[in-house]
C-alpha cells in the first residue's frame, strides 16, 4: 500500500506539471543564477566585468527512474562604462533546459535580457532591466499513466483515459521584468536587495484546444535580499534569503554561505554554507574559488513529509562560474567586499 501511494504521488506530481499553474524551475543555488531570478541583475557584477556560468540540478532521483534534470547556462557583461556618466548597461544571455520524469516532459527556454545601472553617489547603485524569451515545451503521451488508469493495484497504460492531447509541442514568448538596488558605505560591507516578475505578459501554456484560462501561465514574483561582509583578511561571509511566490505557490528559502581566504589576494578560496527552504529541505553547500573560477556543489536534504519515501534524498546542484575583467578594466576597483 505504502509503494502504491508513493507511485500515485509521483503520477499527481508529473500531471500538475503539465499544468501551467505548477511552479516554475528553481535552483536551491538560486544567487548562482542571477539571470533567472531578476533581470536586473544583468551585467550587476560588482567585483567583476564580465561573467559565464553553468548549473545543473538532479532532484528526486530516489523516488523516479527518470529524476528531474535542469540545466541552464548564462553569460552577461557590463558595456558602456566609459560612455554613461556614473552608469553602464548590461547585456546578458540564457538557456534553461529541463527534463521531468518517464514522460519526457521537456522545457527549452532562451532569453535576452539587458539593464540599466545608475549609480546614486558614490555608496549605492540602482538598476532596473527586463529580459525576453521564447520558450517551448513538449511532452510524449505515450510514456504517461494518469490516475484513472489505476486498476487498484498498479498502473496500466492500456487502459482508457480521459487524458486526451491535442499537440505534444507548446510554445510562447515570455517577458520578466525587475529592478536591484545596491548599499556599499563602506569596502566592507556591501548589502543589495532585489524585486522581480515573470511571466509579465502571462503566456498561454497548453497541450489541449481548451481556449479557456486554462494555461495561463500566473505571474511570479520573486525578492531576494543579501549582503557580503568581510570580517577580516581571511574570511567574508554573505548571508541572504529569497522569497518567490506564483499563483498559491511559494518558496522562501535563506542562509548563509562564508569564504575563506587560502593565499595572499584570495586568488583560492574555500566555500562552506548551510541554507533551509521552509518546510521542504535543509541545503549545506561547499565550494573552491580558483583564480576567479568559482565551483560550488549544494545538496536538498529533504525535511517535509517526503522524507518518508526519498529517505530525506531529495536534489543536488552543482554551479560553475567564470568572472573577469576587461584588459581596459586593470586597476579599477570593486563595489564589493574582497580579499
Amino acid at each position: 500500500m505504502k509503494l502504491q501511494l508513493t507511485i500515485l504521488s509521483i503520477g499527481i506530481v508529473a500531471l500538475s506539471a503539465i499544468n501551467a499553474h505548477a511552479q516554475d524551475l528553481h535552483f536551491s543555488q538560486y544567487f548562482n543564477s542571477p539571470l533567472t531570478v531578476n533581470p536586473a541583475n544583468t551585467g550587476f557584477i560588482p567585483d567583476a566585468d564580465y561573467r559565464l556560468g553553468v548549473q545543473y540540478r538532479n532532484q528526486w532521483s530516489a523516488l523516479v527512474n527518470a529524476p528531474y534534470k535542469t540545466m541552464t547556462a548564462f553569460a552577461d557583461a557590463q558595456v558602456f562604462r566609459d560612455r554613461l556618466e556614473n552608469g553602464w548597461l548590461g547585456l546578458g544571455a540564457v538557456v534553461l533546459s529541463d527534463a521531468a520524469g518517464s514522460g519526457n516532459l521537456r522545457s527549452t527556454k532562451v532569453y535576452g535580457s539587458v539593464a540599466y545601472h545608475q549609480m546614486l553617489g558614490f555608496s549605492s547603485l540602482l538598476s532596473a532591466g527586463f529580459n525576453i524569451g521564447y520558450a517551448n515545451k513538449r511532452v510524449d503521451p505515450s510514456k504517461l499513466t494518469f490516475p484513472d488508469q489505476f486498476n487498484g493495484e498498479f498502473f496500466e497504460s492500456g487502459l482508457p483515459t480521459q487524458a486526451v492531447f491535442s499537440n505534444t509541442s507548446t510554445s510562447y514568448f515570455d517577458l520578466h521584468a525587475g529592478i536591484n538596488y545596491a548599499y556599499f558605505p563602506q569596502e566592507n560591507v556591501y548589502i543589495n536587495a532585489g524585486y522581480s516578475i515573470s511571466h509579465v505578459n502571462k503566456p498561454r501554456e497548453t497541450f489541449f484546444n481548451n481556449q479557456s484560462e486554462n494555461g495561463i501561465i500566473p505571474m511570479r514574483h520573486i525578492g531576494f535580499v543579501n549582503a557580503i561582509l568581510k570580517l577580516n583578511d581571511q574570511v567574508i561571509i554573505s548571508p541572504n534569503a529569497y522569497f518567490s511566490i506564483q499563483s498559491k505557490a511559494t518558496e522562501l528559502q535563506g542562509g548563509v554561505q562564508a569564504n575563506f581566504n587560502l593565499s595572499e589576494a584570495g586568488e583560492m578560496q574555500v566555500i562552506g554554507g548551510l541554507y533551509y527552504r521552509h518546510k521542504d529541505a535543509v541545503i549545506p553547500m561547499a565550494g573552491l574559488v580558483v583564480n576567479n573560477l568559482n565551483f560550488t556543489f549544494s545538496y536538498d536534504a529533504t525535511i517535509s513529509s517526503l522524507r518518508n519515501f526519498n529517505n530525506y534524498r531529495g536534489a543536488l546542484e552543482f554551479s560553475l562560474i567564470k568572472k573577469g575583467f576587461y584588459p581596459s578594466s586593470a586597476g579599477r576597483e570593486t563595489l564589493c567586499p574582497r580579499f
